[in-house]
Order: C-alpha cells, then sequence, then structure tokens
C-alpha cells in the first residue's frame, strides 16, 4: 500500500507525532541503545482502547476554586429577585444547615441582568458577555448537587467521588484506563491561578493508582517543572548516562519484586530526560500568532488564566489526555456583586476564546471542556444588605457547564425552583457527572476499577448514571 500524502497529515498528528519538533529530532539522535531498550517496555502510559467508540479523546477541566455564584451567572430566578430582602421562608429554613448562617437569613437577588443567546437560547448574565458569544456550544447543567458544604471535603469529592484525601482524581482515572497519545509530556497536566486549594494537591493525586497516573504540576515562573533544567556542570549527555545507569538498577529490582512504583520510576525518570525538550517549547507561546493572543487577551511570558487556557489548547494539540485548570478567587462570602464582576473579567474572555480556538482547529469535537466548582452559592443574603453582600456555601443545586467533546451543544439539563435552592428537574448527583465524562471518552464507570485493600474501587463508588439528554 501506498503511505498517505503528506498533505493528508493533519497539525494535531504532526505535533504528536514530532512531539516538541525539531528539538526532538536533535534529542533523538542523542539517544543511545539503552533507550531503546527501556523503551521496548510495555509502558504503562501507552494508549489504550476504550471499551466504547468514545465522543472525546481529551479533557480540560476548569475548576473555579471558591465556588462561584451560579445565580449570578448561570441561574436566574425571577421569584428570587421579586422578593428580594424578604425573610427566608419558614418551611425552607427549619432545620437547614449552613456553612455560616446561623440566623433566618434574608432572600438575596442578583444585581445582574441575564438574556437569552443564540438559537439555542441559552441565558446568561451580564458578566460574561464573551462566553455569552459561544452560547450555543455549552451544554449547561443547572442541577448539579454534591455532599459536602466546606470547601477542602467539596473540592476533593468534585475530583475524586469521595470527601477524604487518599482516593484517584478524574484526571489520574483516565489516564490509567485510556493512557496518553503523547510519550514526551504527562499525560496528566495541572495549571493554577492564584493560591492552590484547600485540598492542595491531592486534588490532582493518583491516590492508590501507580503514581504514574498522578497530575504534574507546570509552574508560572521559573522552570515550568522542578528541576527540570540540568544542574551547573552537568550536560545532556551526562544526564542521559545518569538516567540509564539509575534505570539499569532500576529494572533489575523490577523484576526481583515486581513493584508497579518501581515501573512508574523508571517510566518517569525517561519521560523527565525527554521533557527537558518538549516542555520548554510547549511553554513558549510567543511563536503563536497576534490574533491568538488577542483572542485570548494573553501577554507573550505573562502568567495568567488567559495564559493558562492557550496552553490548555496546546497541551491537547499535543496529545495531553487530560488538562486541569484551578483559578482560585471565588469565595464570595462578602461583595459578591463587584467580585463575581473582578472574577468574571479575568475569565470570560479566555474560555470563550479556547472554545472558538479549538472549534476553529477542528479539536473542538474530540476534547471535552469542563467548567465547574465544588459547590454553589445560596440564595440567600449573608452579610449586611449593601455592597459588602454575599453569598454562603451551598451543596443541593448549583451549575456546571460542558462543551464538545460529544455533550449535545445549546441545550439546559436540569432545572431548580424558584428560589434556586432544590433541582426540580433532572436531579445530578456528583457521581452521574462523573459517570457521564467517563462516558464520553468511551469508559463504562462500572468497568474502570482498581483493586486496592481486598477490594474493587472505582470513581463513581456505588453510584453513577450516565445522563443520557447530554449526549449529541
Amino acid at each position: 500500500m501506498l503511505p498517505q500524502p503528506l498533505i493528508d497529515v493533519s497539525r494535531r498528528q504532526m505535533l504528536q507525532q514530532v512531539g516538541c519538533g525539531v528539538g526532538s529530532i536533535a534529542l533523538a539522535s542523542m539517544l543511545n541503545e539503552d533507550l531503546k531498550a527501556e523503551n521496548a517496555r510495555v509502558d504503562p502510559m501507552a494508549p489504550k482502547k476504550p471499551g466504547a467508540t468514545p465522543k472525546a479523546k481529551n479533557v480540560i477541566f476548569l475548576h473555579m476554586v471558591g465556588a462561584p455564584s451560579q445565580l449570578d451567572l448561570y441561574d436566574y430566578k425571577p421569584y428570587l429577585q421579586q422578593h428580594n430582602g424578604e425573610l427566608v421562608p419558614e418551611d425552607l429554613w427549619d432545620g437547614l444547615r449552613l456553612a455560616f448562617i446561623r440566623k433566618r437569613p434574608k432572600l438575596l437577588g442578583t444585581q445582574f441582568k441575564f438574556q437569552k443567546h443564540g438559537e439555542s437560547g441559552n441565558e446568561l448574565s451580564e458578566a460574561l458577555p464573551h462566553l455569552s458569544s459561544v452560547a450555543d456550544e455549552l451544554a449547561i447543567v443547572k442541577s448539579l448537587h454534591t455532599e459536602h458544604f466546606n470547601h477542602a471535603p467539596a473540592q476533593l469529592f468534585f475530583q475524586t467521588g469521595f470527601g477524604r484525601f487518599g482516593r484517584p482524581t478524574l484526571g489520574s482515572w483516565v489516564n490509567y484506563g485510556l493512557g496518553s497519545e503523547n510519550n514526551n509530556l504527562p499525560g496528566f497536566v495541572v495549571l493554577i491561578t492564584g493560591s492552590i486549594a484547600g485540598a492542595g494537591n491531592s486534588l490532582w493525586g493518583n491516590g492508590f493508582l501507580p503514581s504514574v497516573y498522578q497530575g504534574i504540576e507546570f509552574r508560572s515562573t521559573g522552570d515550568p517543572v522542578l528541576f527540570l533544567s540540568n544542574p551547573a556542570g552537568v550536560n545532556q549527555d551526562d544526564r542521559r548516562r545518569l538516567v540509564s545507569r539509575i534505570n539499569e538498577l532500576n529494572k533489575i529490582q523490577l523484576a526481583d519484586v515486581g513493584d508497579a512504583e518501581i515501573e512508574t520510576r523508571i517510566s518517569q525518570y525517561e519521560l523527565a530526560f525527554r521533557m527537558q525538550t518538549s516542555v520548554p517549547e510547549l511553554m513558549d507561546t510567543s511563536a503563536e500568532s497576534k490574533h491568538i493572543h488577542e483572542l485570548y487577551g494573553t501577554e507573550p511570558g505573562k502568567a495568567s488564566f488567559a495564559n493558562n487556557c492557550l496552553l490548555a489548547r496546546r497541551l491537547v494539540e499535543r496529545g495531553v489526555r487530560f488538562v486541569q485548570l484551578f483559578d482560585s478567587g471565588w469565595d464570595h462570602h462578602g461583595g459578591v456583586t463587584n467580585n463575581i464582576k473582578k472574577k468574571a473579567k479575568q475569565v470570560d474572555q479566555p474560555i470563550a476564546a479556547l472554545i472558538q480556538d479549538l472549534r476553529q482547529r477542528g479539536l473542538l469535537d474530540d476534547t471535552l471542556v469542563v467548567w465547574g466548582a465544588e459547590f454553589g452559592r445560596t440564595p440567600m443574603l449573608q452579610g449586611a444588605a449593601n455592597a459588602n453582600a454575599g453569598r454562603d456555601h451551598h451543596k443541593d443545586a448549583y451549575t456546571v457547564w460542558m462543551a464538545g467533546g460529544g455533550v449535545k451543544p445549546g441545550m439546559t439539563y436540569g432545572k431548580t425552583d424558584e428560589l434556586g435552592f432544590h433541582p426540580v428537574e433532572e436531579r445530578m448527583h456528583v457521581n452521574d457527572f462523573h459517570a457521564t465524562l467517563l462516558h464520553l471518552l468511551g469508559i463504562d464507570h462500572e468497568q474502570l476499577t482498581f483493586k486496592y485493600q481486598g477490594r474493587d474501587f472505582r470513581l463513581t463508588d456505588v453510584g453513577g448514571e450516565v445522563a443520557e439528554k447530554l449526549l449529541a
């Protein structure tokens, strides 16, 4: 059979095959026979076929740390507006337990105007003018509910399906189930703006899975990955010899004891060596066009959430399976209106740009973009009824959305009551949310298991149903 014409090779395929461009060609010439022998091993991160035909191949997960108010961004409630300032109904307040509010509070409407957009009629706040321009790409879920109303446990539950430390995160499960399409970069990359969330690096941890599946944080200053650069006096040849000799010893120990963590150590030493070329090339966005920088609102060389969105596109373009963006500063117990304006201005343009950019490059159909947080916000007032008015934590009903990757675009799933307090249609538990994401990747959430301490564990524990109406 004749080879396919060169013109049939897409930009994405080229980047995945070349890995990191000309730099990887130079690197390949340096690799000795030891590396070839090492690559002959079974790679735990090698691509794996899912059990069903996937609609998505990659995930970009945008976690807004602190929990934005869905009532000021996505879930407009006319009844709440009409009764703004009135005491919460007694039957709702009776027996209600909240994180901070102790006395019967007043209802709090929104100061933002809402409008329906596009052919879908998806309704969004005026705080999101850029996202409104891609409203027809969004599948907005308004009925998500969780089991925890404090940040760290809820963050863990949102990412691991369990409210305590020790379980693998969604990104780790995905890499365990599917592997990666680029052996020069990690399969699970984490990008952070602001402070780290309360649950810390457990939000991208591997839990009881082999540590090869943990998320790798790429930093915005200094070496993108710690110790990526060679120390003074050590050149690339020295580094190659050191890695080869260490892994010879590791392979002897692996053959002796068969510990999966030794396998991880071998793989990670090799990956770290390859990343010395691939990561700097990835992180350098200066070659992106002026149009792209204007689209995202980025300044080359300057760290920001916008820059992380651009990096997320570059990562999935290169075959990275799961990209996790954390953005802090969404915990608005006071000044909710002004703070929403501030935070929305930081993320609105780059998120819309990410969707547009993926679409124009032909990547959105197999890249699932997810936006969400650990919980939502109450429809009642916390604090004084003035510019410092805030909202407490709310676990019983909040909003997430998805775009691309096989979800039905331009739709709303679920509905909350007239106050936005309880889901009344198409309730979605976090387990259902996870089951749906895995399904879009071609994974049966009940079959993706790992045996630990004598029993099989899975991301969705003993629950989870796929939300069929969300599927395209």
